[in-house]
């Protein structure tokens, strides 16, 4: 009996290392096709700008827009001059993208009064709060419209650096509002309209990349805050400036704060993924000041997971990784195709759920809407007065809110019951998965069965998604339960060897 399990882990492990060739795929290297493909490949990441220039309706509503963002920004100034203070630094054009002009206003048709999602689903009020430093922090509290059955899951969506102000997110933050959550956006400190400095001269931004994980463990608090338990440093920082602060979360009587999410874009993701770890085995305790433990039950990472020295895998986290980056050039030849999988095989050396993907034809724009900035196609059709259809942000959408859903989702609330469905709709989109670098998972469905699979583009045999008590794999090849477990540990054993 011993000889034939051994004999049938050789076998699933050759089956698997035949299947994890899969990519990469295509013509052979070198040769006139592969370079073929890959300029072709490398020609989607210029579809968003092209259809952009190309359409007067799309031009003529970003200008409308960047005038009524620049004169928004005026107003403020005008009604509160402490904006321009030189304690805060604050200018015209310091922090990038402070007046939500031009390219920063992002998707021209998600504002009020041109979207319609403001009056029929969400109800979106603006929030100001200091963060640690005593810097003002500018962002918005989401939530759908209409009487509510039940307190809410929350999340958190953090920017990424420089260029990104909050209006770049908005597409994420009217997704889950439609899929039943309440959502914080903000500028972090240092970016769009939060201050480029606190009024001793704590810098943000990149001068100060530690905002993105200390200024989100306090918008965590401040969107945990509540009249009994108010935001604290407002009133630490009481009386820096004349500008009126929100006291705590608006709203707080919505919101279930034992259900809590993030999502983080570019540095961002970097965030999201240093605060999950707090509370973690060997990792540094919560920091924040309202919750006792970290409150984070899963995150998010857009371009892409972080991982390595300080980063304690402590809950199920997807990443989201483009092919070219900021500033990519086509591939002069085929990449590592494991390159974009160390986040991945962290979280699974550390028993946690994992997903990862690589979207093809992709940069690191995504996920931040900057209008003639590099990216696939994400406004083609703007026939009815909004953007519609395009390549990554679609996918990047349907699973960021899948994989939310999965852990934050309660019996009886929208997104529960297919979550497990949504994440292995493979068929879906597996021609929008990079050909060049593997995309992976590795996670219990909810009928407590492994998803585990090192090629999703290639082909992945998916558990049952019908629970039976026993667990293990059943609903495709026999061995598949094994295939997972054996993965897992060589994949263990791999990050072991490395280090992390």
């Amino acid at each position: 009996m011993r000889n034939h399990l051994r004999g049938l882990a050789a076998a699933v492990l050759c089956c698997a290392a035949q299947a994890a060739q899969a990519i990469p795929e295509g013509p052979e290297y070198p040769s006139a096709a592969w370079t073929q493909r890959e300029l072709a490949n490398y020609a989607r990441t210029l579809e968003g700008p092209a259809e952009q220039a190309t359409n007067p309706a799309f031009l003529l509503r970003l200008q409308l827009q960047s005038v009524v963002n620049a004169n928004q920004w005026l107003q403020r100034g005008l009604k509160d001059p402490s904006w321009l203070s030189p304690l805060a630094a604050n200018t015209a054009v310091l922090p990038l993208c402070t007046t939500w002009a031009e390219q920063c206003a992002g998707d021209p048709y998600r504002y009020p009064g041109v979207d319609p999602f403001y009056e029929t689903e969400g109800e979106v009020t603006p929030v100001v709060f200091y963060d640690r430093g005593c810097a003002r922090i500018s962002g918005r509290v989401w939530k759908p419209r209409g009487t509510l059955a039940r307190p809410l899951p929350g999340v958190v969506i953090e920017n990424g650096s420089i260029q990104a102000p909050e209006p770049l997110y908005w597409w994420m933050a009217q997704a889950l509002v439609r899929q039943g959550y309440t959502v914080l956006t903000f500028d972090p400190r240092g970016q769009g309209r939060s201050d480029m400095q606190t009024p001793s001269g704590g810098q943000g931004g990149n001068f100060n990349s530690a905002v993105f994980w200390e200024g989100l463990v306090d918008a965590i608090d401040f969107f945990h805050s509540t009249p009994v338990a108010p935001y604290p440093h407002n009133l630490s920082c009481a009386g820096r400036y004349p500008t009126e602060v929100t006291a705590f979360n608006p709203d707080h009587a919505v919101q279930d704060r034992g259900r809590l999410g993030l999502a983080g874009h570019s540095l961002g993701a970097r965030g999201v993924s240093v605060v999950q770890s707090y509370g973690g085995p060997g990792a540094e305790p919560w920091p924040g000041l309202l919750d006792a433990q970290n409150p984070v039950d899963v995150i998010v990472a857009w371009d892409s997971l972080a991982s390595g020295e300080g980063i304690v895998p402590r809950v199920p986290a997807m990443g989201q990784t483009s092919e070219y980056s900021i500033a990519g050039t086509p591939l002069l030849s085929p990449p590592d195709p494991e390159a974009h999988k160390a986040g991945y095989e962290q979280w699974v050396a550390a028993g946690q759920p994992v997903f990862q993907l690589t979207i093809q034809g992709s940069t690191h724009f995504e996920w931040s809407l900057i209008p003639t900035f590099p990216s696939s196609s994400w406004c083609p059709d703007t026939s009815k007065g909004r953007c519609e259809g395009g390549w990554g942000r679609p996918l990047a959408e349907h699973y960021s809110v899948a994989w939310l859903d999965r852990w934050l989702k309660q019996p009886g609330e929208a997104g529960y019951a297919d979550a497990d469905l949504r994440l292995l709709a493979d068929a879906d989109w597996q021609e929008r998965y990079s050909f060049h670098y593997r995309s992976a998972r590795h996670y219990p469905t909810r009928a407590g069965r492994t998803a585990s699979c090192e090629d999703i583009r290639a082909g992945c045999t998916n558990p049952s998604l019908d629970a039976d008590g026993g667990g293990g794999s059943s609903g495709g090849a026999p061995g598949a339960g094994l295939l997972g477990l054996l993965l897992a540990l060589a994949l263990r054993r791999r990050a072991m060897l490395r280090g992390t």
